[in-house]
Formats: C-alpha cells, structure tokens, sequence
C-alpha cells in the first residue's frame, strides 16, 4: 500500500450542518472569516493553518445553525480566481430575528444594497454585500 502524500496531522473535520453547504473561494479567506464572526456570528469550527504565503486552504464556520465554508485560492494547484457567469451568487439568511442581524452586519462593514422591507410576497428581506463581495440576503416572516 502507498504512503499517503497528504499532511495527515490535521485534527478532525467537525460536522457539517445543513443539507447544502456554500464552499467561497475567497482571496484573503481568514480576513473573511474574521469580518464574518462580526457581521453574522460566525463561530469557527475548523481552521488549516496558513502556508507561508497566509493563505488556508480551508476554513469551516457555523452561521446561524448552518456550514458555511471557505479558503483562499490556489492557482498553482488549478483553483485560480474566477468571475461567477451566468448566474448571480447570493448567500441567503433566514432568521427570526432579522432586525439584530441586519444591524449586527451592517455595523461590521456590509453595504447595504436592498434595504430591509416588507416585500410584495409578505416577507421583510433586504439584501447586503460584505467587504470581500459576496452578497448576502436576509429573511423572515413579518412579525403579527
């Protein structure tokens, strides 16, 4: 049997949450994770440590009861940067309380692109983007 190639000393994967996961390349992922501990409350769950260039090549964070996960791109390893096309890409928040979670993101740093607002399906949503572009959006039913 081969010897694996791999770097094996890493502790273990924590459990993923939710039935989807977004996965964001991002340039400068533990900057992102940092502003997203602020901005939505991430808590980390798991962490490769960065090469000696800064970069991680994976990160996993708990937002809201959900995985979000992320790293750094790697061009040299065929994970280059690249434009999304033909689709829009838009993380999308369901909370009850949806006023502390805008407040908390917007006072972090994200532009708010749709204000937070009763929309014509009877929902209050408003969307945002974080400093390193991702869009977020934000939801929940309106209170009776």
């Amino acid at each position: 049997m081969n010897e694996p190639t791999a770097q094996t000393d890493f502790a273990p994967m924590p459990p993923v949450k939710g039935g989807l996961t977004p996965y964001l390349g991002i340039d400068g992922a533990a900057k992102a994770a940092e502003f997203y501990t602020r901005a939505f409350a991430a808590e980390e769950a798991y962490v490769v440590p960065p090469d000696e260039k800064g970069r991680t090549m994976h990160i996993h964070l708990y937002v809201n009861g959900s995985s979000l996960m992320l790293g750094d791109f790697y061009p040299e390893h065929g994970h280059p940067a690249k434009a999304v096309q033909a689709c829009t890409m838009q993380l999308h928040l369901g909370a009850d309380e949806v006023d502390a979670w805008w407040k908390r993101a917007v006072d972090a740093g994200c532009e708010v692109i749709m204000p937070l607002q009763v929309m014509f399906w009877g929902d209050r949503w408003g969307s945002l983007r974080d400093p390193f572009g991702v869009e977020w959006a934000m939801n929940a039913p309106v209170k009776k």
